[in-house]
């Protein structure tokens, strides 16, 4: 970053925005100009080079084929990769999470190379689909309450040993490893399963983002009442009996 400037790139949403996943590049975007930041958004189609001098790299869910497309073109186009290599702070939900692990299983049946930026591996489930509302405690290091979002896959994402779990489920299934972990990061590379979308829900990860962009420990106070009041209500359908 340069001089108060944001640069936040929203990848592939012709492929990977479902769910309203394109609602954490709105509230990114919002929260940096609250706290007089000025945001230069680029929104990357699956057709464009992936720029690599981007400050938060966002990325949402797809289905199958989508998500098989995405990833052959990242995986082709090198920019991400090379974004993450210089220090780029990558946000990923669902499917885009998985394509930031080493691999996943596409619309084909077949195991599908992925960019290798967290320490993870995802095959398809065999019981029922993960669905449902979803209520986690964010990994204490993080220093975030905790996470609310509405999961809807088949994955099950298991974790290798340099990534940490981004949160444990109080209720849900997250990864759906039966293990009680949800959603994977390492010191700049993030995914979840949640979609929401997750940072209406949960407007402190968005903070964390800008922090790491900004290397700040904290960011001037905002206006947090209507995500409050969101969060109180998704909290309390997360913990209602099915």
């Amino acid at each position: 970053m340069s001089n108060n400037s944001l640069r936040l790139v929203w990848v592939y949403p012709d492929l990977l925005s479902t769910y309203g996943d394109q609602g954490n590049a709105l509230v990114v975007e919002r929260r940096a100009r609250q706290r007089g930041l000025d945001v230069a958004r680029v929104d990357v189609r699956s057709d464009q080079p992936v720029p690599t001098s981007g400050d938060i790299y966002l990325i949402g869910g797809g289905e199958d084929r989508p998500q098989r497309l995405a990833a052959e073109r990242l995986r082709r186009d090198g920019g991400l990769a090379r974004a993450a290599s210089n220090g780029a702070i990558i946000f990923s939900v669902c499917a885009g999470y998985q394509i930031l692990g080493h691999e996943f299983i596409n619309d084909l049946g077949e195991r599908e190379q992925g960019l290798g930026l967290l320490d993870v591996v995802s095959t398809r489930g065999e019981g029922a689909r993960c669905v449902g509302d979803v209520l986690a405690d964010i990994d204490p290091q993080l220093g975030l309450p905790p996470l609310t979002g509405f999961e809807n896959h088949q994955g099950v994402t298991h974790l290798g040993p340099t990534a940490r779990p981004f949160a444990r489920v109080r209720f849900g299934r997250g990864n759906g490893t039966g293990d009680g972990t949800e959603g994977a990061y390492n010191d700049t590379v993030f995914g979840t399963y949640m979609h929401g979308p997750v940072m209406a829900r949960n407007p402190m990860i968005a903070d964390l983002l800008l922090k790491l962009a900004l290397d700040v420990n904290a960011l001037p106070p905002t206006d947090d009442r209507w995500y409050e009041a969101l969060r109180a209500e998704r909290v309390a359908a997360a913990t209602q009996p099915a």
